[in-house]
């Protein structure tokens, strides 16, 4: 499990992806997302824009990132 420590009120769930190395370029967190590969939660979601709060937490290919 990655632990991210976020600045502020949220991070978009792009930033957070590349941010967690888990993807090399916006472009292909976009991809990712719209895909239907990343959970929100326990959900797939397929926002792009969706802004990540502390206590979330993000799965993505067999890694889970809790937001804190």
């Amino acid at each position: 499990m990655i632990e991210f420590k976020v600045n502020g009120d949220y991070i978009p769930l792009i930033q957070l992806l590349k941010a967690a190395n888990l993807v090399q370029t916006g472009g292909e967190a976009q991809i990712v997302v719209t895909e239907g590969e990343v959970k929100y939660n326990g959900q797939v979601d397929y926002r792009k824009r969706l802004k990540v709060k502390p206590g979330d937490t993000v799965e993505f290919r067999g890694e889970t990132i809790r937001v804190i």
